[in-house]
């Protein structure tokens, strides 16, 4: 207390001294958080979680008995949702089924933190059959309601066992008014449902809302793509969340040998109240939460990407030295940040040779002249394929897929492709592909990686027995249902050994190695930057702004929007300038030819850049996107519109405003998470103010935009004043 005492007296006398100002500011919040109460508390019989915000009670198994929550709720106010036995957690061992309503002993209790302030509990029970031990984990973090939660299950037999149909949060609600009159908020919190729901693999985010009751439940599940599973009201009065059962289209199975242990991904949860909208919860805690303590990767990055190109469209895969240089040129005379070669430029897929009849001079010289122009060099990789006349494949054909005849497959698309086989991540593969990537990324000055391609389950075969591996001699797993969950561990494992030799490394894992259209999950954030999110081919105009907009606004704010690569609208299109407002919501990205521009647009393009990369710089919007308060998903007929505030220094940021067909041409802009108090301006990207308002006005009364087209936008800067 003395220690925290001296630190802030001293933080306040020391403030013509910016160093030591700093210095003693950060000791003063460590040493807060280091004597702080802990969160978790616990007596012989009960433990308690508590942060101030959310309180949950356990109670304990003594000699033999139950583990199960007894009271799950906000600290102030009531909440109705939950019964009073909570069965907390469920899985299967060997098709036997143990939940907290089993017989446990408890075996001990210990503090648990994570170096994201998480602080908390974990509590190792034994089942009474002696088999199972379960290490049940609890973190909470401060000035969040969150809990956050995994089960570590240990294997006390003497034979192996298959884990299954795992429920890591097993909450048992109310009968008939929760169930009743709840919006089941599915598929990023944005579609509403009423009644039983069992959730898929774009369930990463799911709120169950009480519009009565101004209160609910935010469900994160950071399970891995196809093996996500989050259900309410399914087969009884309960939320539940986890990985799929084993009756499921893409069952989860993990083999467990003898006094070994697997921990389950985690799961959080957020209780809340006087709340009428579940909007508000999906803009404020929850990516407050994500960008803060769930450890992605864009947190990590020191720069954050602003404008990216990609030679994919019109290009494809005629690419050669000469036109990457021309691109590279103009890419960078328009301003662009980041410069990614597409497929084309290797000679096959596996070996990863480049084609030295294109690059006779190979990639680095390539690397260095994009480097030269003020740009990162980026590059697309299959991480899971190999060409039949490759030389990986001939010689290691025991590292590929095998179909369930036994045959090495493709699943990747749905046609007779004898050039091209999928590989096992639980083979030697990863490894292989460590060794290609590390090359690619330390030797060449490779910064941006975009990897594609199917390597669990595809984006377009709708077959579920043509996905994941049959074969029986690969050492990661035993069988097809645990090659699933095993194959996408390797791709992590292989995404975290890049950046441990290159931090800054920017990777895209695309939608399609996610294995399902437009997927994108918590599990790859913790991995990756970036997902390639979609690709809106043969759609100029209005059109693929639009699509633009909605998939932004679809996936975020329960997704970081930065993460959001959404392709493939072309440079040298009519109304161009609308591709990179709308995109100005997500990670702007553009493609086409931009040796197509006249002198006046590359002009604008830079204009453009210059804006983008100083907001970043100002604010640094690439971390923020909330919902433009009073505007929807985008649709024809409609405005819509988004925000990215910086929401904890409150110093400003950028908003876009689009009319889409809308019959009036004249809306009211609010704008939230600003200080109420200060002073702000609204200002056009030349400058020109159009309105100076305080925090509260902008909330409250807002500023009239008139525009007079049926389809456009404009974006615009908040500033202090």
């Amino acid at each position: 207390m003395l220690i925290k005492t001296y630190v802030m007296k001293n933080v306040s006398q020391n403030t013509n001294y910016p160093i030591m100002r700093v210095i003693l500011a950060f000791l003063f919040f460590a040493t807060n958080y280091l004597f702080a109460s802990p969160f978790a508390t616990w007596t012989s019989t009960e433990l308690t979680l508590n942060n101030g915000l959310v309180q949950r009670k356990i109670k304990l198994p003594t000699t033999e008995g139950n583990f199960i929550t007894t009271s799950y709720k906000p600290v102030n106010g009531e909440f109705k949702y939950f019964s009073a036995k909570i069965t907390d957690f469920q899985f299967e061992a060997n098709s036997v089924s143990y939940c907290g309503l089993s017989n446990w002993s408890l075996v001990n209790i210990q503090q648990i933190s994570d170096k994201n302030q998480g602080d908390g509990a974990a509590v190792t029970l034994q089942s009474a059959d002696k088999k199972i031990e379960v290490t049940i984990n609890f973190l909470l973090y401060p000035n969040l309601p969150v809990i956050r939660k995994s089960l570590t299950i240990k294997n006390l037999g003497a034979n192996e066992i298959a884990l299954e149909s795992v429920d890591v949060e097993k909450l048992n609600t109310v009968s008939y008014w929760a169930s009743t009159f709840s919006w089941i908020c599915s598929d990023y919190g944005r579609r509403r449902h009423i009644g039983p729901y069992e959730g898929n693999m774009q369930d990463a985010l799911v709120i169950i809302h009480n519009m009565d009751w101004a209160s609910g439940i935010v469900i994160g599940n950071e399970a891995t793509g196809v093996l996500k599973r989050t259900s309410a009201y399914w087969n009884a009065n309960d939320i539940c969340a986890g990985l799929t059962h084993k009756e499921a289209r893409f069952p989860f199975r993990k083999w467990i040998k003898s006094n070994q242990s697997f921990e389950t991904p985690q799961v959080f949860t957020m209780v809340y109240n006087n709340c009428k909208d579940p909007n508000e919860i999906l803009n404020t805690v929850v990516p407050d939460f994500i960008r803060k303590n769930m450890d992605i990767r864009l947190s990590a990055l020191d720069e954050k990407p602003t404008f990216v190109y990609n030679t994919w469209v019109p290009f494809e895969k005629n690419i050669n030295e000469k036109l990457i240089f021309e691109l590279a040129k103009s890419a960078s005379d328009a301003g662009m940040k980041e410069f990614v070669i597409d497929d084309g430029w290797s000679s096959n897929y596996g070996d990863w040779e480049i084609d030295k009849e294109k690059f006779p001079n190979g990639l680095k010289p390539v690397f260095d002249y994009i480097k030269s122009l003020g740009m990162k060099p980026g590059l697309w990789i299959s991480v899971g394929s190999a060409s039949t006349d490759s030389k990986v494949y001939k010689e290691h054909p025991e590292w590929f897929l095998q179909d369930k005849n036994g045959n090495l497959t493709n699943n990747h698309i749905e046609v007779e492709d004898h050039e091209m086989k999928s590989a096992c991540f639980s083979t030697g593969w990863k490894d292989y592909m460590k060794g290609i990537l590390l090359k690619l990324s330390l030797d060449y000055g490779l910064e941006y990686m975009k990897l594609d391609f199917a390597v669990v389950t595809s984006a377009y075969i709708f077959d579920k027995e043509k996905s994941g591996c049959y074969a029986s001699n690969h050492s990661g797993h035993k069988d097809h249902n645990e090659s699933f969950y095993t194959n996408y561990q390797q791709m992590w494992t292989l995404f975290d050994e890049l950046h441990a030799a290159k931090p800054n490394l920017f990777i895209d894992c695309t939608f399609e190695a996610m294995g399902g259209l437009q997927l994108i999950d918590y599990a790859m954030l913790k991995h990756a930057e970036g997902n390639w999110l979609s690709n809106f081919d043969g759609v100029a105009g209005a059109n693929t702004d639009l699509r633009v907009r909605n998939m932004a606004w679809w996936r975020s704010p329960a997704i970081p929007a930065t993460a959001l690569v959404i392709g493939n609208p072309q440079m040298q299109d009519k109304g161009w300038d609308m591709h990179i407002k709308s995109l100005a919501g997500a990670l702007p990205i553009m493609l086409g030819d931009p040796r197509k521009l006249s002198d006046q647009d590359f002009k604008k393009y830079r204009a453009y850049a210059d804006w983008l990369q100083l907001m970043e710089e100002r604010y640094g919007i690439m971390s923020y996107r909330q919902d433009l308060a009073n505007f929807g998903e985008p649709m024809e007929g409609s405005w819509d519109g988004f925000q990215r505030i910086n929401s904890d220094t409150k110093s400003g940021g950028i908003i876009g405003v689009f009319r889409h067909g809308a019959i009036e041409s004249k809306r009211v802009i609010t704008i939230s998470r600003l200080d109420l108090k200060n002073n702000y301006q609204v200002k056009k990207m030349d400058g020109t103010v159009v309105a100076t308002l305080t925090g509260l006005e902008l909330n409250q009364k807002g500023f009239t935009l008139t525009l007079d087209q049926l389809y456009t936008g404009e974006l615009f800067e908040i500033c202090k004043k």
